[in-house]
């Protein structure tokens, strides 16, 4: 048997439908339209006996999201490419019990310890090594797939859910488009994706581009492009759950008929255990929605490869405890004495580049603003010009200097004289991102994991 290919795939990524589509489905329930939409979604066997599998937790829903990179039909639009592999895949955990859920992204580059799959119909099995975690449902299918992320994470998925590229457009475009900040022009012929800088409502086409894009936008790594997609995310759930959207039958509807038309589940995912999520998710606090990525560093052997970092393993036993890592906005802040008061809406902050990287001052406002930092100019070094990245605050200010800090991988604090209110963060020669080099640019630490929730991704613009 062969093992998977180490090859990096050429498309792009993927946003979840998982959150979104759960939450209207509550919704279609009063409309007789529903069980017909429902019988649209394609189901296949998993024969999850075949395996150790990690304990199940009450009142915890976990899903295992795929989107597809299958080029055959109506996506050969997108290049050819043999078989449907993982282009983006995450865990979307919901706690059924009071409506939180955390999206928890796997990175595709991501190395890890692969469980081998016996071959089945189609397909012709692997052994056991090593190998990138998205690389297995080529060899052994979906049931390979999910094993492969239950080992790895020792989280119980009881299902899985996939979703295809035409299905990702045609949802966007059921609900009108999806209103995004694009802070610089971006031009990626591999993606099909030209865009003006600005304000704009982006189309199925142009969101599938955005999502899909990575070389053009960003430091060009999957990471990079994570981030972005998780930025995307935010934006549509905050569309589709908008008042315009929710009071309409006929756009529901559309919107749910191009998730079931291109959706593909395990057979126990039925419409009673949707509907059962889907009440659950019926008020749900954008603010509990949160967004992370697995946290990673360099695999030591191939700098175009990432391996779990030590944090990680704290991630997912929060999730094996139905821990709600969004909170619920209730409980006081665990910081030091001057600290709990601070919230990032609270502060401002001027961005000066010290790196000589072009355009970094913008990205660096473009997620702070996400983040809810209020941002009030950006520019080069005036009177400071450190090669430490620094962020300097005046007197009093120290609870709001250490909050901008904290959210970058390798910041320092330090006072000055003449200002007032307003921070002054300089991006010096050493600048590494935000919220861990191998993070990518989440900002928002929950219990030092990392993430952002769907409330704070609010437009940069």
């Amino acid at each position: 048997m062969s093992g998977p290919s180490s090859q990096r795939l050429s498309t792009g990524k993927w946003v979840a439908c998982v959150a979104t589509a759960l939450v209207i489905i509550a919704s279609l329930l009063s409309y007789g339209w529903y069980q017909g939409l429902v019988g649209n979604i394609t189901t296949a066997q998993v024969d999850t006996d075949e395996w150790d599998r990690p304990t199940s937790v009450e009142g915890v829903m976990n899903i295992l999201v795929i989107g597809s990179d299958v080029r055959s039909g109506e996506n050969a639009d997108y290049g050819a490419a043999e078989g449907a592999r993982p282009d983006t895949m995450l865990i979307a955990s919901i706690n059924v019990d009071n409506g939180a859920a955390t999206l928890v992204n796997l990175p595709r580059d991501l190395m890890v310890d692969l469980p081998g799959c016996e071959a089945t119909e189609g397909y012709e099995g692997m052994s056991p090594q090593e190998g990138m975690i998205s690389s297995v449902m080529t060899f052994g299918g979906v049931g390979c797939q999910w094993q492969v992320v239950e080992q790895v994470t020792g989280v119980h998925l009881d299902h899985f859910l996939m979703m295809d590229f035409v299905g990702f457009k045609d949802m966007v475009d059921a609900i009108g488009g999806v209103e995004m900040c694009i802070p610089e022009p971006v031009d990626d012929p591999k993606a099909h994706l030209v865009l003006d800088a600005g304000l704009q409502t982006l189309d199925g086409e142009d969101s599938l581009g955005f999502v899909r894009s990575r070389y053009a936008q960003g430091d060009g790594s999957d990471l990079s492009r994570i981030d972005r997609q998780q930025e995307f995310m935010g934006a549509m759930l905050r569309e589709v759950l908008s008042s315009d959207v929710m009071t309409s039958p006929v756009t529901i509807t559309r919107f749910l008929g191009a998730v079931t038309d291109s959706i593909t589940t395990d057979e126990e995912l039925t419409v009673d255990t949707m509907a059962d999520i889907a009440i659950s998710m019926r008020e749900v606090d954008l603010d509990r929605v949160q967004f992370v990525t697995v946290p990673n560093g360099a695999h030591p052997a191939d700098e175009n490869r990432i391996i779990m970092s030590d944090a990680a393993p704290a991630l997912f036993e929060a999730i094996n405890n139905g821990e709600d890592l969004g909170g619920d906005g209730d409980d006081e802040d665990d910081g030091g004495p001057g600290e709990s008061s601070v919230e990032p809406g609270d502060v401002s902050v001027e961005i000066a580049n010290n790196t000589g990287i072009d355009g970094l001052a913008l990205e660096i406002q473009a997620v702070l603003v996400q983040e809810g930092f209020v941002v009030t100019g950006t520019g080069n070094p005036d009177q400071r010009a450190p090669d430490a990245t620094t962020v300097y605050h005046g007197p009093g200010d120290e609870a709001a200097a250490k909050l901008l800090a904290d959210s970058l991988t390798n910041a320092q604090t330090e006072e000055a004289e003449g200002l007032e209110q307003t921070l002054e963060l300089v991006a010096g020669s050493d600048w590494e991102g935000f919220g861990g080099s191998s993070s990518g640019s989440d900002l928002s630490i929950t219990d030092d994991l990392g993430g952002v929730t769907a409330e704070k991704q609010e437009s940069a613009c």
